[in-house]
């Protein structure tokens, strides 16, 4: 539920990274000028306006289950298909599309095995299959640098739980497979993003969008400000605008 929020707060944390993701993303799961492909787990749109810009807006569907999601991508991609519903129940017959494509979504259904056969299903034989996700690890800095100070004021702090799975190549490749998708490939994706100051980067934890967010608005303001300046020491208390690095895995897979 931490994901039925404004648009503008997933922009403000992990948005930014989406952005950049798209389009290295497109180009790794093939997406061309006339490809019919549904982006699964859409969020506001950022992956969706990619391949918009790539295929044509009339070529591609979109879907989310929050429906401020939904309202931002149809408002950012005007002409694609945007739904609103679970994704692991695709409302699309099935090979309508030559592909079907999640960015950092997996790692967060309730079924990921289910959900990656109900993107097969719903792509044409021969047709790709592709994910991408953020790997939580010293991978993304913005996150490791928050979970770090969390633990470090206590131990306890950020059980990810479930959301840790398909995280790596590995886990990703075999998930895959699982799911009878042919010539499965994995590839690190890596990324920068500019923050303009401290400020800039403590505001996405302010917004209560996934698990880390959650956390940080479930203190209270005395904790909530040891945190802050915890996360600014590790930073090197930046007095001006900085860069994190994020890396995420991609998978891909064909359709028998």
């Amino acid at each position: 539920m931490t994901f039925h929020v404004a648009s503008d707060a997933y922009d403000r944390l992990i948005g930014r990274y989406s952005v950049k993701l798209a389009p290295l993303f497109a180009d790794f799961a093939g997406i061309g000028a006339d490809t019919r492909v549904v982006d699964v787990g859409a969020g506001p749109g950022a992956l969706t306006a990619e391949l918009a810009a790539r295929a044509g807006a009339g070529r591609v569907a979109a879907i989310d289950p929050s429906e401020p999601f939904v309202a931002a991508c149809r408002a950012r991609v005007p002409g694609a298909d945007v739904r609103c519903a679970g994704v692991e129940e695709l409302p699309w017959e099935d090979a309508s599309f030559d592909a079907a494509v999640a960015q950092l979504v997996v790692n967060f259904l309730r079924d990921a095995e289910r959900g990656v056969r109900e993107m097969a299903r719903v792509v044409r034989p021969g047709g790709v299959v592709a994910a991408c996700t953020l790997d939580l690890g010293e991978g993304v800095e913005l996150l490791h640098v928050f979970t770090e100070a969390a633990r470090s004021l206590d131990p306890n702090a950020l059980d990810h739980g479930p959301v840790n799975r398909y995280r790596k190549p590995d886990e990703l490749r075999e998930l895959w497979l699982s799911a009878g998708l042919s010539e499965v490939e994995t590839a690190p994706l890596v990324v920068e993003v500019e923050y303009r100051s401290f400020d800039d980067f403590w505001a996405g934890f302010l917004t209560g969008i996934g698990p880390d967010s959650a956390y940080c608005v479930s203190l209270d303001s005395h904790r909530q400000e040891l945190l802050r300046d915890e996360c600014r020491r590790r930073l090197g208390s930046p007095a001006g605008s900085f860069t994190l690095k994020a890396l995420a895995w991609a998978v891909r897979g064909h359709v028998a």
